[in-house]
């Protein structure tokens, strides 16, 4: 009995506390998404402009979800979801993007926010099936995909002169 209580209870809590969780659906790679935990399901927007992809996760299907732990980054928990999307303008909807509007940072159109979700993205609510799944083995590191930003480039030619001229009195 206890074990059908600590699953739900580990899944919730966990999911609260964490930023950010690792979400697998019909893509073959999971994810990366932030979130919000709200009327016992996560909640994610994105697919729009300007806002978090969400490749494979399909109203209908389920998705496979790992949580981290916020101050060691380290996996907690893994559970299965049910995927389904929330219709712009129903009571649920307003509700988790309420709660979506107030952790979403560096928005470009502040107030406006909603109505721009509304027109262009996808609120996805993940809701919790059964109990936890195990935790994978090993490593689930996957290479970085190719870009063409760096961050190593070579010193300017002025710039130890400029860090280490001393000061004329």
């Amino acid at each position: 009995m206890t074990e059908t209580l600590l699953g739900p209870a580990l899944v919730e809590e966990a999911t609260k506390k964490s930023g950010l969780i690792w979400v697998r659906g019909e893509a073959p790679a999971p994810r990366a998404l932030w979130h919000v935990w709200h009327d016992g399901a996560a909640h994610v927007v994105g697919d729009g402009p300007g806002e978090q992809p969400l490749p494979g996760l399909v109203a209908g299907s389920t998705a496979e979800v790992t949580v981290r732990s916020k101050d060691k980054g380290g996996r907690i928990v893994a559970w299965t979801a049910a995927v389904s999307e929330l219709a712009p303008g129903t009571e649920e909807w307003d509700a988790a993007v309420a709660e979506l509007k107030g952790k979403r940072l560096n928005a470009h159109d502040g107030e406006a926010m909603p109505e721009r979700w509304a027109r262009e993205c996808r609120v996805l609510k993940l809701a919790p099936l059964d109990s936890t799944t195990d935790l994978p083995d090993g490593s689930l590191a996957a290479a970085p995909l190719p870009t063409e930003a760096i961050t190593r480039r070579p010193v300017p030619a002025g710039l130890p002169r400029l860090l280490f001229k001393r000061r004329k009195r």
